[in-house]
């Protein structure tokens, strides 16, 4: 006789300028969860920070819904939900600041509630593109020249930041440190258009990075699992445009992918390993997807960025990597969950406080 469900408590939206992308993932999860195993719990948290949890939340996400919050200050419920129970673990599917950066982590783990995914230490480090290419470059991990710029001192000393990024030669990719789904990204093809393109990076993240353009192909690799986790085999997205933008990935989907992805001798095997050494350099948990350039001209390999939080949805690379790799998408999900668990108990098995035996601190 099989035992009690576990309730999930899908959680998704969020502040994030991936608010839709996130959506997108939850539906695919939500239509793809083991409904004899888990008991679904969506959870959606509107733009501006409500969670919305009473009806059909990923309609109401979905038709643009704002509802007002309920009376208790630190609790985020939409009024009249303040006795929706707590799920026994939650799914995080909430892209980019708010969810990928350790934020929405640390008030979970303020719940005593497992969750799915990295700690708060992997969040923050693996969204910012800036401290997660410093972590991978002490490791000795190869990296794509950059040189990361803060709004502040770009204020303060434009001409300094100016010199040193023209050292890295042109075309550049300017990016806001802690965004994904390429939102914010630009091609700056001449140094005059750089100064602007700073100044509309700036207007999403206060900490930006200045990139080397690499004629190059876009690999990723998908990662599942702990301290020995499963390296998928990698993929390849054969990018239509200069770039994989927004538009692109999302709405005029001109760009394909193809898995796995055809390579020279070896580049498979260097790429897992690279992809291995970078989600375990940052402390990753659960699941990631590591995206890496191929050098067009030598065949150099450049580690790009991670993605603890990657994209769910029906074009996303990651579960289309693992299914490619053996592990069908409703297995993805459920091993996710079971990991979630596996980690809060030995959280839980960890001694938490001190009590010295004295009154001295009276």
């Amino acid at each position: 006789m099989s035992g009690p469900r576990i309730s999930v408590g899908l959680l998704f939206g969020g502040e994030s300028p991936e608010h839709e992308v996130s959506i997108v993932s939850a539906r695919s999860i939500a239509s793809r969860l083991d409904p004899a195993r888990f008991e679904l719990r969506a959870i959606g948290i509107s733009r501006d920070g409500v969670w919305v949890v009473r009806g059909e939340p990923l309609a109401r996400l979905a038709a643009g819904e704002r509802p007002e919050r309920g009376p208790h200050a630190f609790l985020p419920l939409e009024r009249g939900a303040e006795d929706f129970p707590l799920p026994d673990v939650f799914f995080v599917a909430i892209h980019g600041a708010g969810g990928e950066d350790g934020t929405l982590q640390g008030y979970l783990e303020q719940l005593h509630r497992p969750y799915t995914g990295a700690g708060v230490l992997a969040m923050a480090a693996g969204m910012d593109k800036w401290i997660a290419k410093r972590l991978w470059e002490s490791e000795g991990l190869p990296v794509v020249p950059y040189v990361g710029v803060t709004e502040e001192r770009w204020a303060r000393d434009a001409a300094a930041v100016l010199a040193e990024t023209s050292r890295l030669g042109l075309p550049l990719f300017v990016k806001p440190a802690n965004l994904g789904s390429s939102i914010g990204v630009e091609k700056v093809k001449e140094a005059r258009a750089l100064p602007e393109a700073l100044g509309r990076a700036f207007g999403f993240d206060r900490r930006v990075v200045v990139e080397r353009g690499i004629d190059a192909r876009e690999i990723e690799v998908a990662v599942l699992g702990g301290d020995d986790p499963l390296v998928s085999v990698p993929g390849e997205v054969l990018v239509a445009g200069e770039f994989y933008d927004f538009q692109d990935k999302y709405i005029g989907g001109k760009s394909r992918t193809q898995v796995p992805a055809e390579l020279p001798a070896g580049a498979a095997d260097e790429l897992r390993r690279i992809a291995r050494a970078a989600f375990r350099a940052i402390d990753g948990y659960g699941m990631a997807r590591v995206d890496f350039f191929l050098d067009r001209r030598d065949g150099s390999i450049w580690l790009n960025e991670i993605n603890l939080v990657p994209g769910f949805t029906s074009i996303s690379m990651f579960p289309k990597l693992m299914e490619a790799s053996g592990v069908p998408y409703p297995e993805q999900i459920a091993r996710l969950i079971e990991m979630a668990l596996a980690r809060g108990a030995q959280l839980r098995a960890k001694q938490r406080t001190f009590v010295s035996g004295s009154k001295w601190y009276a």
